[in-house]
């Protein structure tokens, strides 16, 4: 039997994204230098293996050596209907296999499959956390997507997902057991503010331009809302095109109506915005986790949130925020109201705070380190 690893051992770990800040500033990416924080807090020495549309580029950010390859082109894959970031598989694998480490994390499926062949070549170990949901309906929506994820899958050592809800979706699509980690919340960067905004004020830093979002869903409950609190104002994201909005179906006079944009994608701006905001909202569908909420609380102010997904597994029980269970405005606005009552409340921020210490990177990532360290192990 191969000895356990210590505690302290030291483990040099490869983080494994397409992309990072600042050509994307959601999802995997704010993951990624989450846990990489956490991971070099404690000691780890942490890179991250990127792609960009340039030459390459190495540089030291925050403690993390971030590592920029170029991305060959891509847009004739996407063109006959594959997913992009396929391109840059070779020269990922071709960047683990030149320098010594210990764990390679893909943070997504396509650079899962680099990170599963070093791991065969190496006889170290290789996982996936997967960011989503894998819908049969997602799997079909592109071509070799199930297959992409399913070599990936299969060749990782572990597969992790955000929440139960995801993990039960990998067993209904693709018969694969896996194991679940809650993403992390930096509780010292989230904080409650020093005093609310005056006005009734409601937070969503949903991407507008991402259908799924529904963020015209929230600007129309938003106009029943305002029937009832005229005074009342909603705070969005600022998409890096304005013409998204537009898309979207946001109008320019949206401003009038009570709507103001910030640049949300600044982690210090959406902490302000939390922070000062009486209620945070995520109208989205077919969210693996919902991390955006975890943060909202952590700055002492209650959400609302879809109830399907992952979402329910952060706002399970009273006193947080409330769960609408139509994609309708009438349900969407009824919960805003009832959630901006409770905000006067003044144990209500100390409750959201105290949930939210269940989602901090300190949790995330003691359960990462102990999971590398299993596998290390085991490898």
């Amino acid at each position: 039997m191969p000895s356990r690893l210590a505690d302290d051992d030291e483990l040099r770990v490869a983080l494994l994204n397409p992309c990072y800040w600042p050509e994307v500033r959601r999802g995997s990416e704010r993951f990624a230098r989450e846990l990489a924080s956490g991971l070099l807090s404690r000691g780890q020495p942490t890179s991250l293996i990127t792609s960009h549309p340039g030459r390459p580029r190495r540089s030291v950010e925050d403690g993390l050596r971030v590592l920029r390859l170029p991305r060959p082109p891509q847009a004739w894959l996407v063109r006959r209907g594959y997913d992009a970031y396929l391109t840059h598989i070779p020269l990922t694998y071709l960047a683990l296999r030149s320098e010594r480490y210990d764990v390679a994390h893909a943070l997504y499926p396509t650079d899962a499959l680099a990170a599963a062949r070093w791991g065969r070549r190496t006889g170290r170990p290789a996982l996936l956390s997967y960011m989503g949901i894998p819908t049969r309906r997602w799997l079909g929506a592109a071509r070799g997507r199930r297959s992409v994820l399913s070599r990936a899958a299969e060749g990782c050592d572990a597969v992790v997902a955000l929440s139960e809800y995801a993990a039960n979706e990998f067993r209904e699509s693709l018969g694969r057991e896996v194991r679940v980690i809650h993403p992390g919340v930096d509780l010292r960067r989230f904080g409650p503010a020093d005093a609310r905004a005056e006005r009734p004020s409601i937070v969503c830093s949903a991407a507008v331009e991402e259908p799924r979002k529904n963020v015209p869903l929230l600007l129309d409950a938003f106009a029943l809302v305002r029937e009832r609190l005229p005074e009342a104002r909603l705070v969005l994201s600022a998409p890096r095109d304005r013409g998204a909005a537009a898309r979207a179906g946001i109008g320019a006079d949206a401003e009038a109506a009570g709507v103001e944009w910030r640049d949300l994608d600044d982690e210090r701006s959406l902490a302000r915005a939390y922070g000062e905001a009486w209620v945070a909202v995520l109208p989205a569908v077919d969210e693996a986790f919902g991390l955006v909420l975890a943060e909202a609380l952590a700055c002492g102010t209650p959400v609302v949130g879809y109830a399907g997904g992952g979402i329910p597994e952060i706002v399970d029980r009273d006193g947080i925020g409330r769960l609408f269970d139509r994609l309708e405005p009438e349900p969407l606005a009824d919960a805003i109201l009832a959630t901006l009552d409770a905000a006067a409340d003044p144990g209500t921020a100390q409750r959201c705070r105290a949930h939210a210490e269940r989602f901090s990177t300190e949790r995330c990532t003691e359960r990462y380190l102990a999971l590398y360290r299993e596998l290390a192990t085991a490898r």
